[in-house]
């Protein structure tokens, strides 16, 4: 008896591991809830900014460090994944004070999707990747858009600038790949 029930640990880890995969993937598809660093050209080696605003900005500390900010993006970030409750977030985000951040941007952009909204989506995310053109989870976020119009060539587009920043194994490549393959998105 002890070897049989030595013997089917390896099959009851398998399987618990194939339960568990899609709340894992479900829950890194979302995101993170802190947003990434901004990128390099928001350095303080960067030229000054024309508009006194950006000025204003640029002399305060990365709001990477601001409690405040880091509270309220973590409560948008829960309003959007947690509760769903798209129409709520937009306001809290917009509260931040960020709204040239890609994160920030990003989900405000996915906010709108979400509500169906597809211009304003579309201006968010532009506003996102203009912030960071690196930003992976805008180029996601972007291409299910792209797939949810029919733009099944751009999604394409989409596809390949996440592969080339994030590789094929990358959750958001995957999300991606998966929404082309079977012309509907879950997220």
């Amino acid at each position: 008896m002890r070897i049989f029930a030595i013997r089917q640990i390896p099959l009851v880890l398998l399987v618990s591991a194939f339960v568990g995969a899609p709340v894992l993937d479900s829950a890194l598809a979302a995101g993170s809830d802190t947003p990434s660093p901004p990128p390099a050209s928001e350095t303080k080696s960067s030229p000054p900014s024309k508009s006194k605003k950006s000025e204003k900005k640029s002399d305060k500390k990365s709001s990477l460090d601001d409690p405040a900010f880091l509270k309220g993006y973590r409560a948008a970030y829960a309003t959007i994944y947690e509760n769903n409750d798209y129409a709520a977030a937009i306001p809290q985000l917009k509260a931040l004070g960020e709204d040239d951040r890609a994160d920030v941007a990003n989900l405000i952009g996915y906010s709108y999707r979400k509500l169906g909204n597809y211009e304003l989506a579309s201006v968010w995310y532009e506003r996102a990747l203009k912030a960071d053109p690196n930003h992976v989870r805008t180029w996601q976020y972007y291409g299910l858009w792209q797939v949810e119009q029919g733009n099944r060539e751009q999604a394409k587009v989409h596809l390949g600038k996440i592969e080339a920043l994030a590789g094929r194994n990358s959750v958001e490549y995957q999300s991606l790949a998966s929404a082309l393959a079977n012309g509907r998105t879950s997220y």
